[in-house]
Parts: C-alpha cells; structure tokens; sequence
C-alpha cells in the first residue's frame, strides 16, 4: 500500500501540534507554511524524534508507531537531512558516508554509489568538509542520508542556509532526485520557489494544523488557501517542449491543446516541464487582441472570482489547465467579468521551474 498514514497530537506550551493526514507513498510532499507552523515538528514525529502520546505512524503499509508499538528513530529507515550538513570535519567525504552507512543495517555499497552518482560528488570523495562550498556540503549531507538506503526522506529546509547561488547550484540535483527516487520525500519548506519546483503534493500547515493538502496544481489554484493571496501567487503548467524556434531564440511549450513561448531551453523536443505562471503577470481580454506585443494569448473560461483586499480580484481560469489572473476591482467591473465567461488570458511571463 503505497500511502503514508500520520497522526500526532502533542501539547507544548505555547504551541499545539494536531495533525491526521495520509500522505503519497511516492514523490515530494512538500509541507509548506510560514514559521512556527508546525512544519519542523512534523518532520520529527515522523523520525521518531518527538514521541506524541497516541500517534500513529504507517509507510506504505509497515506500523512504525501506533497504541502498541514504538519504533525507535535509529530503527527508522530513513534519511533525514537538516539544514546545516553537520560533516565530521575531521573524515573526509568519503568518511562521512560510511560512517552514516555504520548506523544502518540496510545500507549497502550500492546505494552509496548511487547517492555518489545522483548527487554528483564523485570528484569531492577525497576533500575534507572544510574544503567544501556550503553547497557541496549540503549535497554530500544529502547523500550521506540516501547511503542507508531509507524507505522515507526527510528533508528539513536543506536549502535555508544557502546563498542564493549555492541554492540555484543545488536545486538541478534535488531535481534530479525528485525525478529518480522511488521512495517518498517529505520536503520542509517556507519558499513556494523550491515547492514549485520540486513537489508534486502540497500540505499547507498553519498553527499546527493541515489546513489543506492536495496535488500541487490543484493546491495553488484554490482561492480560499493562503497561497493565492501572496504576492507571488501563481499555478504551475505542466506542458511538453514541441518545438525550437531558432531564428527568434525561442521554443514552443505544449499542454492540452495550447501553447506558451519561452526564451529557448537546452532540453531536446519532447522533454516534459514544469512552467510557472503569476499571476500577476496575467491579463484578461474578453476578445481576441490584435497589435499587441505579447506572444502568449490562451483562450480560457472563468471558473471563480474572489476578492483580493479593497482593490483587487482574485481570478480562477481554466485554460486546459489551471490559470489565475490578479486584476482591480475596477477592470472585473469594466469588463463585465463572471464565473462561466470566455475570455482570452494574455501571459507575459512564464518561469520554467523544471
């Protein structure tokens, strides 16, 4: 059974962790919320660090917590990767892995290899931790836990203490995981950037509650969550590279029957992607537009209209796939809008997240 059951309940003071969610058996979940939330807490329980009176906790059909039971963290399989590294300055890389491999009698050479692989450190195996650039760290960090072969991985902010160019170097090897592990990934996290870009399920946590959870896309284009009232409110596309325009540096994304232009990918034709839409960055049309500059025009009916503080608006479209559209108050009554309309979404900017 491909799913992962969790229920904790602890009472702190000051804090209340209250949580009962069946989570993927496969993929990224990314829990998601603003600090204090409960995220951090969350990712313990389920690691066995934090001991809530009655929980329970099932992965993919193996009891490791309920009313009779208690798996110790050290019997957990899993990874866990914190923020910081935490390398023992004194082995080199190599070291470091084999040390996690001693605490874990699931681990094998094997796995070890192919965390070397996936993550890329090969040439590092010999450099100790000091010779590392916080983003090679982390990469090593996050090897050290996929060497024991877990069943889980938890990964707890890995990319807050980075800069952002050591994160903007690490983030196409959490891709690469996110495209090649066939274990489950709870993915702690309070950047939508990363979330868009590595999770397929999504576990919006507020006050030590799950507010909401669900697929990514359908996550983002829910008007009553938190997520659509931030500045960087948006959807993610999921579309297929169709074609390279090399005169104008171009290349066409396709997804159900549309079309977006981009600035031209590296990746050959017929590679699946991930585009980010703000929705800031999207205007409504009720015709067709002539003379106009933008290259990305997608005809699209209104599916819901809510409002955004005292001048704005909040638009839910469907254009094949979920779109919104933050417009004033001024422009929804000007034109008339409402739920069922056709309209045409002028998009003047996507973002390739992967």
């Amino acid at each position: 059974m491909e799913e992962i059951r969790a229920r904790f309940r602890l009472d702190w003071p000051g804090f209340a962790l209250d949580v009962d969610q069946v989570f993927p058996g496969r993929g990224v979940t990314a829990l998601f919320g603003q600090s204090g939330s409960g995220k951090t807490t969350l990712l313990r329980c389920v690691a066995g660090l934090e001991r809530a009176a009655g929980g329970h906790l099932s992965v993919c059909g193996e009891i490791w917590q309920d009313h009779r039971h208690w798996l110790p963290t050290h019997r957990r399989p899993l990874g866990y990767v914190f923020q910081e590294a935490n390398l023992f300055p004194h082995l080199n890389v190599l070291g470091n892995l084999r040390y996690g491999m001693k605490r874990s009698a699931s681990a094998q050479q094997k796995s070890m290899d192919q965390a070397i692989e996936l993550l890329g450190i090969s040439h590092l195996l010999e450099r100790k931790p000091d010779r590392l650039s916080g983003g090679e760290r982390q990469r090593v960090g996050i090897a050290r836990a996929l060497a024991v072969a877990p069943k889980i991985l938890l990964m707890d902010e890995p990319l807050a203490a980075l800069d952002l160019k050591r994160k903007q170097e690490i983030l196409p090897y959490l891709e690469r995981l996110h495209r090649e592990l066939d274990i489950p990934v709870f993915y702690v996290s309070h950047a939508m950037e990363e979330v868009v870009r590595l999770a397929d399920h999504l576990v919006l946590l507020e006050e030590g509650r799950a507010i909401a959870s669900g697929g990514l896309s359908e996550m983002l284009a829910r008007l009553d969550l938190p997520t659509a009232h931030s500045d960087d409110a948006g959807v993610v596309i999921e579309a297929e590279i169709a074609l390279h325009d090399r005169d104008y540096a171009l290349t066409r994304l396709d997804f159900a029957g549309r079309s977006l232009w981009v600035g031209k990918l590296d990746q050959p034709e017929g590679t699946r992607v991930r585009a980010r839409v703000l929705a800031r960055d999207v205007s409504i049309a009720l015709e067709l537009p002539r003379g106009t500059s933008i290259a990305n025009i997608l005809e699209a009916s209104i599916v819901e209209i809510s409002d955004e503080g005292p001048d704005r608006v909040n638009v839910l479209m469907d254009a094949g796939q979920n779109l919104l559209s933050r417009i004033t108050r001024r422009s929804r009554d000007m034109l008339g809008l409402k739920p069922g309309m056709k309209v045409c979404a002028q998009v003047k900017s996507v973002a390739l997240t992967r």
